[in-house]
């Protein structure tokens, strides 16, 4: 059995970065041809308490591959200017070929409660040559039912390798989506023109729609293969939303908006059936995020804002949920619904989108 290794912790109780944490970005040199990713990383505490920060860094230069791209992560709470922690990590893969990418998990040093925002930052790297596409990964069986479970092969048609590892980026359903965790399986040594057997079996965020999968060692890269995890093997939804809306504190439903104005995003959901048929109960979160649209279909929109609100459905029926929200700049936005059970599991298809002007 190969020994499998996490790159970050992974479980199904994660904490959305919308209400646990904040971000904020500070890219040392935005000229340069290496970036974070716009958007803000995932951020969680794992089962152990510490905070792991995941996200995406691009090099966007079309003629040269990077290497040594070390990332910091500062870890605050609420009431000090200064860090509690400064950690430094590096990209996941080794070398990021040009106009390419790579995700990076980085962890906090200790278990820590009071840590509620983190600030990331690209501190450097170094040109490199590119690695030769010598490895080849790909799947044989996936299924998820309690537990993740996946297998698949590694080919090496070149020379003898080390310092193999196969890598499986786990990302959510949001667009663009976030990557929610890595996992690592290290395969060490690996002969020329062989085939290499690899298996995965744990948990993983039970928001995980598909995963990246790719390789490196010490000499050779694979493509990046996106996979899906196969809809039919999700859990049913219970509930369904409906009539979201967006109203003033009278109820008046708007389609405009202005800059700095409170308004209230309202939806209707029902349920089917009780989660629990013993208490007749279902405890949920109900999510609202919010997204500038933009004109560029080469530019992924941007989140604007992401509220929550918490319920409990006593048996069937209907139930409305209201987030508040405060505009901050003009355009035009649409809106986006979810709802979570309270261990972060889909329990709804997505609400209908709703498109706003702000003035």
């Amino acid at each position: 059995m190969m020994k499998l290794v996490l790159c970050s912790f992974l479980i199904l109780l994660l904490v959305p970065f919308s209400q646990g944490f904040s971000q904020e970005y500070s890219d040392n040199a935005p000229a340069l041809t290496v970036s974070l990713r716009s958007e803000s990383p995932f951020v969680y505490q794992d089962s152990e308490g510490y905070t792991v920060v995941v996200g995406i860094v691009e090099n966007n230069n079309s003629l040269t591959s990077v290497t040594n791209v070390q990332i910091q992560v500062n870890f605050f709470d609420d009431f000090d200017s200064n860090p509690l922690e400064v950690v430094q990590g590096y990209s996941t893969l080794e070398v990021i070929p040009q106009n390419s990418k790579s995700p990076y998990s980085i962890r906090s040093q200790n278990p820590n409660p009071d840590i509620t925002q983190v600030s990331v930052s690209l501190l450097g790297f170094n040109s490199s040559t590119e690695k030769q596409k010598g490895l080849t990964v790909y799947s044989t069986d996936v299924f998820l039912d309690n537990s993740f479970r996946f297998s698949g092969i590694l080919q090496n048609g070149g020379a003898p390798n080390s310092d193999t590892n196969i890598y499986l980026a786990f990302y959510d359903g949001f667009e663009p989506p976030r990557i929610l965790s890595i996992s690592t399986i290290e395969l060490g040594n690996v002969d020329s023109n062989t085939e290499v057997a690899f298996e995965f079996d744990e948990k993983i965020d039970s928001r995980s729609v598909g995963f990246f999968l790719f390789a490196e060692s010490n000499i050779f890269s694979s493509d990046i293969i996106e996979l899906q995890i196969p809809p039919s093997q999700l859990l049913d939804k219970l509930i369904t939303i409906s009539d979201v809306s967006v109203v003033d504190s009278n109820g008046n439903k708007l389609s405009e908006l202005n800059v700095g104005s409170k308004v209230n995003i309202k939806s209707e959901t029902w349920i089917q059936f009780a989660a629990d048929q013993e208490s007749d109960e279902t405890a949920y979160t109900y999510y609202v995020q919010v997204k500038e649209s933009s004109t560029d279909k080469e530019v992924p929109p941007i989140i604007e804002y992401v509220g929550k609100f918490d319920g409990r459905f006593i048996g069937t029926g209907q139930e409305t949920q209201t987030v508040d929200w405060i505009p901050e700049k003009t355009g035009l936005f649409f809106i986006e619904t979810f709802v979570w059970d309270r261990n972060n599991v889909p329990i709804a298809e997505q609400g209908p989108f709703v498109l706003i002007t702000v003035n």
